[in-house]
């Protein structure tokens, strides 16, 4: 959407009387301009942007509309998805449970949780409350996160965590950084044992309340009794689209610990400014909200990340390290402390430099990813090296000009016979009912002329099957499951088993069709028994 069609907004978001404080021409005028540049460069549906320096909200701005076309405009009370932004706030939760003596880092899971089980008994026994938040644990990156997505589907947290002990780990315990999403559940549920309340009442208890994110939601609520909610946008045919709109009831998802935190940018600078001055912001009631000991906890390096190409040429940086629910490196010499997230339409970061006393927020509700990587890279130089006047189109060009190189270095693809709709007389398809142990059911049966798979717990997976060339697919109906997968059959001594994989070997890791074994239970009903399949 281009820039000149929204109304500025520019806000001073009041947290307190003393805790806000204007940026000086020079900075606002810089804020604006790269604001204003990321906007036009994307077409952004819409942008919420916030400044903290010595724990003082120097700038918040928000343009756009919640949905394209509405009218609906966004400001800074307006409610985004902050997304793995919410790791962060579950990790403060442990925190603060450890201050009052009801956790320790280094106690078993199953000390709080009997029945919790990973594949290996030995990593079972031996997995402490710390190893749940820094992506250690062996699991291959995103292990399980078709239980968490695409949402809503019918998975309860109980589910995930039992499915945990079918997913095979692709590397020795604590040997390597992999990035999951299931074991945060782990970790809110902990919490709730602990707390002795569930993860929401103590995350709204412990959080929310006492640090005033007034608007932050999780858990079940009402769009409309809540109001100004932001809804995710695709990029489609030089249109922004709204996609995986709400319905009036929010629901509670299992994913809520590692992804399902709503929030404005007035509580994210709220929380940001906590983060960035615990001596003043940080204080709630006269005491501190969080010991120094813990706030040095949770960001301790626990998990060495591999440094970028990227990272060194545009940072001068040496060390990548996660911590609970926080990366950590080195820009320029200074410690920049940061997360971000991502779901299908919104993208947020948000942005700690310590050494600077500063930090930044990021918001948009759009498919966003260069255009959150160029806005923070700015960002972060204007505070670790200004001198060198980097600006978004210098970094924008930077990016279109290494994905044109790596396309034309690229090996080219294998061209696939032209796709077509799979029929009932496809031989290589075996209809059914199948089941995975941690997915749990799925059926390929008749749809029409056609046969369509179906995961039953998690009914957004669901497409028409294509063959392309002797080789079946599944073309999802919904549009943001944009990593169709492949089907491959197997009947050996009377069963039959599926294997699912990416079409894109690049895409999401967080569709693990990999991780999925499944065995063919039942005909599909009114369906004769399955013929034998012929050799391939």
């Amino acid at each position: 959407m281009a820039m000149k069609s929204l109304a500025p907004l520019i806000l001073l978001v009041a947290l307190t009387p003393a805790s806000t404080h204007a940026a000086d021409d020079g900075d606002r005028k810089f804020f604006d301009a790269a604001f204003d540049a990321v906007v036009a460069r994307y077409h952004l549906p819409g942008l919420a942007l916030g400044v903290v320096e010595d724990g003082k909200v120097v700038y918040a701005r928000a343009e756009g509309e919640r949905i394209a076309g509405s009218g609906q405009r966004i400001d800074t009370h307006t409610l985004f998805k902050i997304a793995s932004n919410s790791k962060a706030m579950t990790s403060a939760l442990l925190a603060r449970l450890v201050d009052q003596g009801k956790l320790k880092w280094d106690d078993p899971v199953t000390k709080f949780l009997p029945d919790f089980q990973m594949h290996d008994p030995w990593v079972t026994r031996n997995m402490q409350v710390r190893d749940l938040l820094i992506h250690n644990s062996g699991l291959p990156a995103g292990a399980g996160d078709l239980m968490l997505w695409p949402d809503p589907n019918r998975f309860t947290r109980a589910d995930v965590i039992h499915g945990l002990r079918y997913l095979k780990p692709a590397y020795s315990f604590r040997s390597r950084y992999a990035y999951d999403n299931t074991l945060y559940i782990v970790a809110g549920e902990v919490a709730a044992k602990a707390g002795g309340a569930s993860y929401e009442e103590l995350l709204r208890r412990e959080v929310f309340v006492p640090l005033g994110l007034q608007r932050c939601r999780i858990g079940a609520w009402n769009r409309d009794a809540v109001g100004n909610v932001a809804q995710p946008h695709a990029r489609r045919d030089g249109r922004n689209v709204p996609v995986r709109q709400d319905e009036a009831e929010i629901p509670d998802v299992p994913m809520a610990a590692a992804g399902g935190v709503r929030c404005s940018l007035d509580d994210m600078l709220k929380w940001t400014s906590m983060w960035l001055d615990p001596q003043h912001s940080g204080v709630v009631n006269g005491k501190p909200w969080l010991s120094d000991a813990q706030r040095h906890a949770v960001w301790a390096p626990q998990t060495i990340m591999p440094v970028s190409s990227l990272m060194r040429e545009w940072d001068n940086s040496h060390m990548f390290a996660y911590g609970y629910g926080w990366r950590m490196t080195d820009v320029d010499g200074a410690w920049k402390v940061s997360h971000t997230g991502t779901l299908a339409g919104m993208y947020s970061a948000l942005t700690l430099l310590p050494d600077k006393h500063a930090g930044f927020v990021i918001m948009i509700n759009g498919d966003a990813d260069d255009a959150r990587t160029v806005l923070n890279q700015v960002l972060v130089k204007h505070y670790t090296a200004p001198q060198l006047g980097k600006t978004v189109a210098n970094y924008a060009d930077a990016l279109d000009a290494m994905a044109a190189k790596a396309a034309a270095s690229a090996k080219p693809a294998k061209v696939e016979p032209q796709h077509r709709l799979a029929t009932r007389g496809d031989r290589a398809i075996v209809p059914g009912r199948y089941r995975d142990p941690w997915l749990g059911d799925a059926t390929i049966c008749p749809d029409g002329d056609g046969l369509r798979f179906t995961a039953l717990k998690s009914p957004k997976m669901s497409g028409l099957l294509h063959m392309a060339g002797k080789r079946a697919m599944v073309h999802w109906d919904d549009p943001t499951l944009d990593v169709d997968a492949w089907l491959d059959f197997a009947t050996a001594n009377g069963a039959t088993t599926l294997k699912m994989s990416k079409l894109d070997p690049h895409g999401d890791f967080s569709s693990d069709y990999e991780d999925l074994a499944f065995t063919r239970v039942a005909a599909c009903p009114d369906q004769p028994p399955a013929r034998a399949m012929h050799a391939r």
